[in-house]
């Protein structure tokens, strides 16, 4: 089927919205042709969406291997970083050169720093082809969400975005489950190889699936200069956050020359947002109320529970005396409730009125779970587990409706802008919140400039005295959950 405007859970500003004239009307899709479309985009956003957090449990055996432990975050924070910056430029360059196209560049680029990644032989190297991949598995993510909107009826995306939320949890918890076992029963570097022939098979497949989608090219012209400044002000910050405290002192000259640099490239990033002729964040996007709080909404929802995964291995060998492939197999519950929260609202959009009923509530449940972790961070195994599926099934409630209310809210031209501006609020603040979950962390378990910066290995900390420093790591998720939960319920309905 194809995706013109229907009735629906639409905000109001979506009746204010037309289509661009220049855009082409496409024929109709048939439900055997939706299928395989949205089949080949989710089998692809899976792919890029488990190696955000694969290699997870992998990082005390890469860091033993390439010795190097001060830099490990940097693992997971160079591939959020990079899908960071390029989510807006992906949903501007697929709205003027066509889906197709910039899926075939998202995945080629993917395998190309996995590749790197595998081969790394230090870990500046290793670092760096983090960061390709992230260039390409940051499109991969608007890409399939802006495919989903172009074959679905506003109605029902619902049920399709509930399928993309699914996908994504599932290989965030997944994630560290495969890197866990291939890194114990193998070497690190096969996770990365394992991405090359699936990422050709991915390739082929999405290659064909796509060929009949429809297309709503409009031209647009690339803020570059804008997309360098905001990476400049992400990367000052994300350096201060993860040297301060264990590279160097907090109170030092480096990181108030980087703090001053934040600042600095942020004012300047504002500036050329006001002044450009197409921003890389369009105002016309953002001036969206709907828009606006939905991607915010949003982000607290992916981001928190995607940040606390990267750790949560950590948590189960520290606290609950674990191992590695075990950790991994401790998540897969915490994965698997996502899906009925997801289709639970999903089903509720379907609905003129209270959709936004669930969502609510899930939410709330996910932000009394996790401040509970933060005020009990010690246990038992089967509560601690138990609480978190309750933040993995009461975030995922929000994220279809919070998906299908962004795109709803906007012309047809503008939903890959759209989706790529919600893509990158959620990759900035996945970033964010690794590097101060860590700096948490690595500050908690004796990482400081006194003992060598954890160059060689951390000080390990056990049983309560580990779970002392996750209770502030659980209360910095409550926190960024909390502040999800406000946007939604700002959020018009």
């Amino acid at each position: 089927m194809s995706a013109p405007e229907a009735p629906g859970p639409q905000p109001p500003q979506a009746s204010t919205q037309t289509p661009s004239p220049s855009a082409p009307s496409a024929a109709p899709l048939d439900e055997p042709a939706v299928r395989r479309i949205v089949l080949g985009v989710l089998v692809a956003m899976f792919l890029a969406a488990a190696n955000q957090t694969v290699v997870t449990t992998a990082l005390p055996t890469i860091g033993r291997s390439l010795n190097d432990f001060g830099n490990l975050t940097w693992v997971v924070t160079a591939y959020l970083l990079a899908a960071t910056v390029v989510s807006p430029l992906y949903g501007k360059l697929a709205d003027a050169w066509g889906r197709r196209v910039m899926m075939m560049a998202a995945i080629g680029l993917f395998m190309a720093g996995s590749a790197v990644s595998a081969l790394a032989p230090d870990m500046l190297t290793l670092i760096v082809g983090r960061g390709l991949q992230g260039i390409g598995g940051g499109g991969i993510f608007p890409l399939a969400q802006t495919v989903i909107s172009d074959v679905v009826a506003p109605r029902e995306r619902g049920k399709y975005q509930a399928y993309i939320g699914i996908v994504w949890l599932v290989a965030g918890f997944g994630g560290p489950v495969i890197g866990g076992v291939l890194s114990q029963h193998g070497h690190w570097s096969m996770i990365f190889w394992a991405n090359l022939p699936l990422g050709a098979a991915v390739a082929v497949s999405s290659w064909r699936a796509l060929a009949k989608l429809p297309r709503h090219e409009r031209p647009h012209r690339i803020d570059w200069l804008g997309a360098a400044l905001m990476t400049l002000a992400a990367l000052s910050t994300l350096l201060a956050l993860g040297w301060g405290g264990t590279r160097v002192p907090w109170i030092s000259g480096t990181i108030a020359g980087l703090v001053a640099a934040a600042v600095l490239f942020s004012v300047l990033f504002a500036w050329r947002l006001a002044c450009a002729e197409e921003p890389f964040l369009p105002p016309a996007v953002l001036n969206n109320p709907v828009v606006r709080l939905g991607t915010v909404a949003s982000a607290g929802a992916v981001s928190t529970p995607m940040a606390m995964t990267v750790f949560l291995p950590l948590y189960y060998e520290t606290v609950h005396g674990l191992s590695a492939a075990m950790a991994g197999l401790a998540l897969v519950p915490v994965a698997l409730v996502s899906a009925p929260g997801s289709m639970l609202s999903s089903r509720a959009m379907t609905s003129r009125h209270g959709y936004k009923l669930i969502p609510m509530i899930g939410y709330a449940a996910a932000v009394a779970a996790v401040v509970a972790l933060a005020a009990l961070p010690e246990p038992s195994l089967a509560v601690g587990m138990g609480l978190l599926c309750i933040v993995s099934f009461g975030t995922g409630t929000a994220i279809p409706v919070c998906t299908v209310c962004i795109q709803n809210a906007v012309a047809p031209h503008q939903v890959g802008t759209a989706t790529g501006v919600m893509n990158f609020s959620r990759a900035l603040l996945s970033s964010l919140l690794v590097a101060v979950l860590g700096a948490i962390l690595l500050a908690g378990f004796g990482v400081v400039p006194e003992r060598g910066g954890g160059s060689a290995a951390a000080v390990t900390l056990h049983g309560p005295e580990a779970a002392a420093v996750f209770r502030w790591l659980f209360a910095a998720g409550a926190v960024a959950l909390a502040g999800g939960l406000l946007a939604l319920l700002r959020m018009e309905e």
